[in-house]
């Protein structure tokens, strides 16, 4: 028998590493949501909304690589389309499959549920198109070219796929074959001129270092990247949105650069280099502390995924495995070159029967953190403080720092734990946005998960009270919830719960959170204004920053 559409589909994602597809159900999405039901290498992972589901795809990407989220028509998918743009922005591939109505009501432009009622089918797969790397409705007949296609553009350029599905055609016969498209390759003459370039400019430089960047990660060419690192002999620093790119303890590691902002000693290291490598970082406003960097153009390089610029010159159809590869083999040793010591946030700065601060909070954070451990951070003040940590040997810090979108990290931790569930998930959120997606920590415990869940509880958005111009303005005040109680409401029994208003209540809090028995969840209450050193910088200068 011939293979149907949807056991097409799915068996190429379980062969890309998805064993778990995130979704709601729905009636043009039942034959889709049967077909993952009844596959024996998948499992479906329901969540309580379809934005939740799509976030925490996202999460599972980034600690397996891809991941799939499944909705049904319209109503679904719009629900979701905030987090696929937000994958598509941090450069996260996932599949989404969205069931629509049959192809014979398609044609009648029938008035049928989940539409607009005006017998247009097709105005859904036009609005995603801006957030997606590639998109298709699959029928029998291209099924599997067009599969392939968006597997290749999801693995070549890191980023969110389309794939809808008429209701009627998702179970009949695939109609003719494909095979998995090839991986672009380098042109060699491009390859050859783009690494002679790199290695003189970096000879030739007094002193270099190398900024790691994102891209690396979803790419998944960390080890091609610390060879480099190790051959070259180059230190490096990491920006904001890069964090935990490579191993915060590698030795040649010497901390966060955040342009004039933070750690000013990095800073001047990193600009008084006379190159500057970057390798898949993005200058963005937070890698940058707010466009307070200052990396000459002509003394800097910077390769992305397809081609690698080197000062003012472009060099196209390169990539950045093969110019990983090369480079180290091929750049000089540096023993010469030496930066700044690495520091992290120090000892916690309080008494055990202080009010919690940022002094306190943010080192004891950091300590609590252990190799390997999966860190999830809201945007907003938490990520701020926690950035500027020393994680761990092979700890992952991952964060939403480019789309921003509050809320992604409570289901973005639930996706990391489903993906990882051997390694321990720690999230620390604000409360506010925490509130937006706080039915997903139920899941955490239908599952079987034990997360560590610090919730940070300042009285509201305390970012928005730092950027905006009157902190104190009604829309930066959020409920207040009794959020000791939101774990047993959502079917988290037996889960330890917390809620510590000093330093020794948080230590014990913290004390009990590492013996693993159960799930934790901590609410940790401070001060309206309690915030970490680069969050109190940017209120600063928010005026020429971000008001202008």
């Amino acid at each position: 028998m011939k293979q149907r559409v949807i056991h097409y589909v799915l068996s190429r994602l379980h062969q890309l590493g998805i064993t778990d597809i995130f979704g709601v159900p729905g009636d043009y999405a039942f034959p889709i949501d049967d077909a993952i039901d009844e596959d024996p290498n998948l499992r479906w992972i329901g969540c309580c909304n379809e934005l939740n589901a799509a976030y925490a795809a996202d999460g599972y990407a980034r600690i397996k690589g891809v991941a799939a989220v499944s909705t049904t028509y319209a109503v679904g998918e719009l629900s979701a389309l905030n987090a696929i743009a937000g994958a598509y922005a941090q450069h996260v591939p996932v599949f989404h499959l969205v069931g629509m109505p049959n192809r014979a009501t398609q044609r009648a432009r029938a008035l049928v549920h989940h539409t607009l009622g005006n017998g247009e089918f097709d105005l859904f797969y036009r609005m995603v198109e801006p957030v997606v790397c590639a998109r298709a409705i699959l029928t029998p007949e291209n099924c599997a070219s067009e599969t392939e296609r968006l597997i290749a553009a999801a693995l070549s350029q890191r980023r969110p796929v389309y794939m809808a599905f008429p209701a009627d055609d998702v179970n009949q016969p695939v109609l003719g074959m494909a095979t998995p498209l090839p991986m672009p390759q380098s042109d060699p003459a491009v390859l050859e001129a783009a690494i002679a370039a790199i290695v003189e400019k970096v000879t030739r430089a007094r002193t270099a270092c190398i900024l790691p960047g994102f891209l690396v990660a979803r790419a998944n060419l960390r080890q091609e990247l610390e060879a480099v690192i190790d051959h070259s002999g180059l230190p490096f620093a990491t920006m904001f949105n890069d964090k935990s790119t490579l191993d915060e303890t590698h030795p040649s590691s010497i901390g966060m650069y955040d342009g004039q902002l933070m750690n000013p000693e990095v800073r001047a290291f990193v600009e008084d280099c006379d190159c500057v490598l970057g390798v898949g970082a993005l200058l963005t406003d937070f890698n940058t502390g707010a466009f307070t960097a200052r990396i000459d153009r002509t003394k800097s390089i910077n390769m992305l995924y397809d081609h690698v610029r080197v000062g003012h010159q472009v060099f196209g159809h390169v990539w950045m495995k093969d110019v990983l590869q090369e480079l180290a083999r091929r750049l000089p040793r540096r023993s010469d070159v030496k930066g700044p010591p690495v520091s992290g946030l120090g000892p916690p700065q309080g008494t055990k029967d202080g009010k919690i601060t940022a002094e306190y909070l943010y080192p004891r954070w950091e300590q609590f953190l252990k190799p390997h451990d999966i860190l999830i951070t809201e945007t907003g003040t938490s990520s701020m403080g926690m950035a500027f940590a020393r994680m761990p040997a092979n700890t992952v810090f991952h964060n939403q720092a480019l789309w921003g979108s509050i809320g992604w990290a409570t289901p973005a931790a639930f996706g990391a734990a489903v993906a990882s569930p051997q390694h321990r998930t720690v999230l620390i959120t604000g409360e506010g946005s925490h509130q937006l997606t706080a039915q997903e920590v139920g899941q955490f415990a239908r599952y079987g998960l034990k997360p560590i869940i610090f919730v940070l509880n300042n009285h509201g958005y305390l970012i928005e009270r730092l950027l905006c111009k009157d902190g104190e303005k009604a829309y930066n005040d959020v409920a207040a919830w009794n959020y000791q109680q939101v774990p047993a409401a959502l079917g988290c029994d037996n889960w330890f719960v917390a809620r510590v208003t000093t330093c020794g209540e948080l230590d014990r809090a913290i004390a009990r959170a590492e013996t693993g028995e159960t799930g934790v969840y901590i609410e940790v209450v401070t001060g309206k204004y309690v915030a970490p050193t680069l969050a109190l910088k940017i209120h600063e200068a928010r005026g020429t920053l971000y008001m202008q």
